[in-house]
């Protein structure tokens, strides 16, 4: 077997995107390290405002197709063309609109599965585009169905099954972890802070922590609520913060540098995830690794990241406002306590945090590659 490959990944983003998130962090932690062991990694992405045709960056060829449309018509002709003298893969990066490149690609393919959007699509965009989203998915099972997959939790996978690809098919290889660079000690006091990180979108739902949130501050008069992260729903955010008596006490920060993000949820009790879906839930184990518990959606992806009761609390969330928002606001309140079982908890964080490493998980997909390829020559 080759210990070498030529692989072209397909990724709408690349991490230099503006609206990258944490499927671009994955695949560049995975794909530099794979280049570093002697791979040649091509990533096909699509082009921003500013971004040159190409880069080299850890490793990585990232070639800019131009805008999506554009896009989502060169890469298909990319695919076809990929492969040469050397042994090659196709990793198909399964996270927006599926490329079908087994139906495509003269090489293997692996699929590498984030996750997929179903019905939360018809939340984030328009009802056209989430119908055609939708419509995309249907054909997986049957173009899919000889193809290996890598699913990077539990959720992604059963999804996957649920749809009607193979279980035999499919591995779960979790992520890595970035170890943050400030030292915490779970046993210092923090302020009555919660604290959001991520993408503002529909989908995330910021607006559960806002308004469980505003039923605290009687009990909470110095509570303060920190969200991270920009994207198209932060102005109707903070109109609902105005509405609900709160703006004073929310900081919208837009994005930030990892130092300042760090300091912000090492300083906080816990973070807040409502998001309806996520393929893992990475940046709960960022919170993790700095002694921060989380309140979360109990949903696909964030029901494996969480492990609830131990490094924090998963809500269950129905459709009913009123009932959510209740809820919501007493898992925020259980959050805030500061007491013994609340430092027992941080320390819990940490070591649950330490499972997480890019070199292991680094391993495993290049073993998923290898296997793949093998599988084609059989």
């Amino acid at each position: 077997m080759p210990d070498r490959f030529d692989l072209l990944v397909l990724n709408e983003r690349d991490p230099a995107h503006p609206r990258a998130g944490g499927a671009e962090i994955h695949v560049q932690r995975i794909f530099s390290r794979l280049a570093a062991r002697g791979h040649h990694v091509r990533w096909l992405a699509t082009g921003f405002r500013g971004a040159s045709g190409s880069a080299d960056s850890d490793g990585l060829h990232i070639e800019r197709l131009g805008p999506l449309p554009a896009y989502y018509l060169r890469a298909p002709l990319r695919t076809r063309r990929f492969g040469g003298e050397r042994p090659a893969v196709v990793v198909e990066c399964l996270n927006k609109v599926p490329f079908y490149a087994p139906l495509l690609a003269r090489v293997p393919t692996l699929a590498l599965c984030h996750h997929l959007f179903g019905s939360v699509a018809f939340g984030q965009v328009a009802w056209p585009i989430a119908a055609a989203v939708v419509a995309s998915e249907q054909g997986l099972p049957r173009a899919y169905r000889d193809v290996p997959f890598v699913a990077i939790s539990q959720s992604t996978a059963d999804d996957l099954v649920q749809r009607g690809l193979d279980p035999n098919q499919i591995r779960v290889v979790t992520p890595g972890l970035d170890r943050p660079r400030i030292e915490v000690d779970p046993q210092t006091s923090r302020p009555s802070r919660l604290c959001y990180v991520g993408r503002l979108e529909p989908y995330k739902r910021v607006d559960l922590m806002l308004r469980g949130a505003a039923r605290l501050v009687g009990r909470h008069p110095d509570l303060e609520l920190i969200v991270i992260g920009k994207g198209s729903a932060r102005t109707a955010l903070e109109d609902l913060a105005q509405r609900l008596g709160i703006a004073d006490r929310v900081r919208f920060t837009g994005f930030v540098d990892e130092a300042e993000r760090d300091a912000w949820i090492a300083g906080s009790r816990a973070c807040a995830f409502p998001s309806e879906k996520e393929g893992f839930g990475l940046t709960v184990i960022e919170a993790n690794a700095l002694a921060t518990p989380v309140v979360a959606r109990d949903a696909p992806g964030l029901r494996d990241s969480v492990r609830h009761g131990e490094t924090g609390w998963l809500v269950d969330t129905p459709e009913a406002p009123e009932v959510a928002t209740e809820r919501w606001a007493s898992a925020l309140e259980t959050a805030l306590r500061d007491d013994a079982d609340a430092r027992s908890m941080r320390e819990r964080c940490l070591d649950w945090s330490q499972q997480f490493d890019w070199d292991r998980a680094t391993d495993e997909i290049e073993a998923a590659i290898a296997n793949t390829w093998e599988r084609r020559q059989s």
